[in-house]
Parts: structure tokens; sequence; C-alpha cells
């Protein structure tokens, strides 16, 4: 990774080594938070790489996160499995990626216009069925148990926390998370290898680059927007799931709170890139940790309010798409209907 490709984790690692000579323990318990709150992001992060790598520009993620969401809350609490609610959210995700990929690639829709429909949709809807299923305005009950993805202590964690430096990091920051935060931090290699080191990642990136030159190969443009969409499905899925069974105890009308919106705003900082993308979700995740451990952020000379420490993490997506949209160049074919010429 480049100088220039490596801002985000430069600022990222400053502001952890700031905010530690500070206050060590403030420090652990922020980061540790900040690994929590970037999970969703980081997952729909990833979902839009796909989706816009192959030329399908998604301002859907959000929908499809508090659709998921709301039907992994509502399995969740219906059947008493967290694993059961997170398929349901996968499908819930997965029911509004189809409809997506069918505007937008099968009948050559505006692509924004489709995403921005998906949102509308799946704030009415949430809202719709979970006051006439549960009759609590919109929210689904509390869940609990086996309801909700537990934190998991790794192996030797405890044995290891008496190691310095390398001991509390393990037992502290890294175990002791929910399953699908190992999953969305998986998913980062993950996503690397099958983008840059497969046949299926090549092709792609190609069709969101020069869908003409991958259709005279014989390589279908549809089947693989198609591919990068459900993929995009699946993770949007897993994240609206961990917001509603693993972040919180159920679902909560307009829950994702533009996650969103702030994980596009990440990609662009990224740059379409799967390890950029990690640190610019954590920056976001650290801005929101820091905005809840100081509510009230004394600097001695001020006093920061409430207000805008809670909008920092908004704060800085205003910043980002303002300074970094005209930087970050995007796939050539992005938000273009590829027509077959006959």
């Amino acid at each position: 990774m480049r100088i220039k490709d490596s801002l985000t984790a430069i600022i990222v690692v400053a502001i952890c080594l700031i905010w530690a000579f500070v206050d060590a323990r403030a420090a652990q318990q922020g980061i540790d938070s900040a690994l929590r709150l970037m999970t969703p992001l980081l997952l729909a992060c990833l979902a839009g790489l796909y989706s816009e790598r192959a030329g399908v520009f998604d301002i859907g993620l959000e929908g499809k996160m508090l659709m998921a969401a709301f039907t992994a809350a509502s399995a969740a609490y219906l059947t008493g499995s967290a694993w059961l609610g997170l398929l349901a959210g996968i499908a819930g995700a997965l029911a509004l990626s189809l409809i997506h990929g069918l505007a937008s690639i099968t009948f050559r829709g505006n692509q924004l216009i489709a995403g921005v429909a998906i949102n509308f949709l799946a704030s009415g809807l949430t809202v719709l069925i979970g006051q006439n299923v549960f009759g609590l305005g919109g929210r689904t009950p509390s869940l609990s148990g086996a309801g909700r993805f537990n934190p998991i202590t790794l192996p030797f964690a405890e044995a290891l926390s008496g190691v310095p430096v390398l001991g509390p990091i393990y037992s502290e920051l890294i175990s002791g998370q929910t399953i699908l935060v190992y999953v969305a931090f998986a998913m980062v290699p993950l996503t690397w290898w099958v983008l840059f080191r497969t046949r299926f990642g090549l092709r792609l990136r190609a069709v969101g680059e020069n869908p003409a030159s991958v259709d005279t190969a014989g390589v279908s443009v549809t089947r693989l927007r198609y591919a990068a969409v459900a993929i995009c499905g699946v993770l949007t899925g897993i994240a609206g799931a961990y917001l509603a069974t693993g972040l919180s105890a159920g679902f909560v009308k307009e829950m994702t709170a533009g996650r969103g919106f702030i994980a596009l705003a990440a990609l662009i900082f990224a740059k379409w890139k799967p390890w950029q993308a990690l640190f610019a979700t954590f920056l976001f995740g650290l801005l929101e940790a820091i905005a809840n451990l100081y509510p009230n952020l004394d600097l001695g000379i001020i006093v920061v309010p409430s207000m805008f420490m809670n909008a920092l993490p908004y704060i800085l997506t205003v910043i980002i798409l303002a300074g970094f949209v005209g930087r970050a160049i995007p796939p050539r074919a992005g938000g273009e209907p590829y027509v077959k010429e006959r």
C-alpha cells in the first residue's frame, strides 16, 4: 500500500497513540467500542465495493441494512435463535438487492434513483410491518439469550492477559467480540483475494471498467453484475443483522441512522479498495466511540457540546464527500446500464 493510499491508516494510528498517551484506559475502551461500531460500516462498505466495482452504484445500502435489521430482529424474536435471525436478515437484504438489480440491470433504469427508492421502501415497510405484527410503533420486542449474538472469549485470553502490551490487546480488544465482528474483519482479506487474485474478481472489475470488452470475450455482463449485487445483499444483510442482534437488542425505527451513507463516504475515501476501507471505516467508528465516551469534551479553554460530538461522524462524511470525491476515480462504467450492441 503506497504512502498516499495509507493516509487514513496514518491518521487512525496517530489518533490512537495520542489518545493512549493522554488516557490509556479510556483509549482501550474507545478502541474496543470502535471495533464494534465500525463492523456494520465495514460490511456495508465492502458490499458497496463489490457492487460498484461491477459498475452498479448502490445508494440503497441504507435501505438494505434497515430491512435486514428488521427481518433479523423479527425472526430472532419469533424463533429465539440469532442464527435464524441472521439468515432472515440476509434474505431481507437479498430481496431488496433483487429489486435493485431488476431496476438497474434488467430494465436499465437510473441506478441512483433505484437506490433512493430502495431506501424509501425499506423505511416505510419496516415500520408498517412492525406495527402490524408487534404493535410497538415499528419496534420489535427486546431480544435476549440465544436471540442475540453474545461475545466470544478466545482461547488463552485470560492466561495472556498479564503479558505486557500484547496481552491486553488480545484479551480485551481482540477477544470478547461477537462472531459477526470477526466475520467482518475476515471479509477484508477475502474480498482482496477474490477481487485481485481470482478470475471472477478480474472479470468483475473489468465489467465496471469496460463491459463491452467482457461481453466480447463471451462473458455475461448481466450475470456478473447480478452476482455483485447479490454479494452486496449478503453483506448488507449481515451488517443489518449485526445491528439488531449484536450491537443492539432488537429493532427500532430508522436504527441504521445514516450508516449506509457513511459507508458510501468511506468507500470513496478508500478509493474502492478493501484494505483502505478497513481503515476508513475504523476512523468513522473511532469518532463515534469518542463521541460516546466524551459527550461533553472539556478542552480546558472551551467545552465541546454533546451535539457537536454526536455529529462528528456525519461532519467527517461531508468533509470527505466535499474534498475527496473529485480525487477518487470511480469505475469508468459505474452508474451506466450496459446495452449490448447488435
